[in-house]
């Protein structure tokens, strides 16, 4: 399976993007999928989940009610509308794949596949 991130850019503070992971190589709605971004010089840390249904998601503090998790099953690619952006959501953004179908897990070792980083920069 393959995963390909897009959509990043650079924004000043409170603009939105919408970045966008399109899955290739096996039936996408048997994956549950998930964001995670690193920053500089910073760990990779979660962003928010979403099962392969897409009827649950998760999200971290950090990005709870700006940003939102979503699928379209018949395109075979995830979403993840980011809202009010903070100079703080500056990171390269890395989308993630698992066939645990139920899965909504916050660390990197819940899943099997990724995609590379698609940077977003957000200006004050």
């Amino acid at each position: 399976v393959q995963l390909q991130a897009s959509g990043g850019g650079l924004v000043q503070a409170g603009g939105s993007l919408r970045l966008s992971c399109e899955v290739s190589g096996r039936t996408f709605r048997s994956y549950a999928m998930g964001w995670f971004r690193q920053a500089p010089g910073k760990e990779r840390e979660f962003v928010a989940a979403i099962n392969a249904s897409g009827g649950k998601t998760y999200y971290a503090d950090s990005v709870q009610g700006r940003f939102t998790i979503s699928r379209d099953n018949a395109k075979n690619t995830m979403y993840l509308q980011m809202n009010s952006l903070k100079p703080e959501d500056t990171a390269d953004y890395y989308c993630a794949a698992t066939l645990n179908y139920y899965n909504l897990g916050q660390t990197q070792n819940d899943y099997d596949y990724w995609g590379q980083g698609t940077k977003v920069t957000v200006s004050s």
